[in-house]
């Protein structure tokens, strides 16, 4: 029988596969950015999105050579519910499986997923070294320059704003409102003085 795990059923897989601490807060982020957009969008499931983010990358550190595919094993396993397996696994679309995000919530993942890697680098710039006082213009002005976080692919976040149906513009002001609403959890708040 398939269920849909809780979110601590969720961190608790999440961190058995993956110790770095880094992933663990872009898992994080992907989460809080996802339940973002869930509340956005006036979707029912705030916390199916949420869940979906936080286990998007869950092979991630044990497995990168079998990304995406070794992850649906997993959750399979642990018997969890195939709409999460597929729209976790969709956000490897054409780079690792042949998934493609056909939900709202999957189609968001695709977009979102390497731009709060660009956000979370251009933050670490900052003095502040936050997204609270972030601007969309700081983030762009990053985007456009290709050597800046060179692992970032521009060309998922652009076909996946094509895939919402929304401009670059607002795909990163969203994801950036998102990474707001989690930044204290994922070392992106205010640095006290």
């Amino acid at each position: 029988m398939s269920h849909m795990p809780t979110r601590e059923e969720a961190w608790a897989l999440l961190t058995e596969y993956n110790q770095d601490a880094y992933l663990q807060k872009h898992a994080m982020a992907v989460e809080g950015v996802m339940r973002y957009f869930a509340k956005h969008l006036n979707e029912e499931d705030v916390e199916f999105w949420g869940v979906v983010g936080l286990l998007h990358d869950l092979d991630f550190e044990k497995y990168p050579e079998a990304h995406c595919v070794k992850s649906q094993e997993i959750m399979r396993e642990h018997g969890f519910d195939e709409r999460l397996i597929r729209a976790a696994a969709s956000h490897g679309y054409g780079q690792c499986v042949d998934i493609a995000p056909e939900h709202p919530m999957e189609k968001v993942l695709f977009t979102i997923d390497e731009l709060t890697g660009l956000i979370h680098a251009t933050a670490l710039m900052r003095p502040s070294k936050s997204v609270l006082d972030m601007e969309v213009k700081s983030i762009k002005k990053k985007y456009k320059t290709p050597s800046f976080a060179a692992g970032v692919s521009r060309d998922v976040i652009e076909k996946g704003a094509v895939m919402m149906n929304w401009t670059l513009d607002d795909v990163i002001l969203h994801t950036l409102e998102g990474m707001k609403t989690v930044a204290e959890e994922i070392g992106l708040g205010m640095a006290q003085a």
